[in-house]
């Protein structure tokens, strides 16, 4: 399991790699997480015009870390992505198997509030909603710059129906 430091430090870097880009995107994710699904009117895919550079302030902010670090932050993306790896959310999110995975990366690439908000009530996902880079981010950053891929240890997967408490049997 990550530690709590550990989260706090991957939501701290996701927060950083946003701030750059602006009042826009930071008004878009506050609304995004706090939004009414069945009212609201906002464009959530507006978002994606600004994923490309967050993913390239992330890089930047993570370019002297070391192995043990990108290792411990891939542990938190896999946890989080296994969380919410639940039928309840992939119902909102449609797509398959790879496509709710990626799903589940933006949802974790907009930042903590908006995690938080989908995890208590899936209604606030968006459909077809992607940022797939996420997924293994930190992951890819390792093999980079290290030639092997992080051993997180946890024994969980981030992989698409792999939570089996998120997915009851009927």
């Amino acid at each position: 399991m990550p530690t709590v430091e550990h989260e706090a430090r991957f939501w701290a870097l996701v927060e950083a790699a946003w701030a750059p880009l602006g009042p826009e995107p930071a008004t878009l994710r506050q609304a995004l997480a706090t939004r009414d699904p069945d009212t609201d009117d906002l464009d959530p895919y507006a978002l994606d015009a600004w994923l490309d550079q967050f993913l390239a302030n992330l890089r930047a902010l993570c370019a002297d870390l070391s192995s043990p670090e990108l290792t411990d932050l891939d542990r938190v993306v896999e946890r989080k992505l296994y969380d919410i790896d639940r039928q309840d959310l992939h119902t909102v999110t449609d797509g398959s198997d790879d496509g709710f995975l990626y799903a589940r990366g933006w949802i974790v690439a907009l930042g903590r509030e908006f995690y938080e908000a989908v995890r208590a009530d899936p209604a606030r996902a968006v459909v077809d909603a992607d940022c797939e880079q996420i997924c293994y981010f930190f992951a890819h950053l390792h093999a980079e710059r290290f030639g092997d891929w992080p051993d997180t240890g946890s024994g969980i997967s981030r992989e698409s129906v792999s939570n089996p408490a998120g997915w009851p049997e009927d």
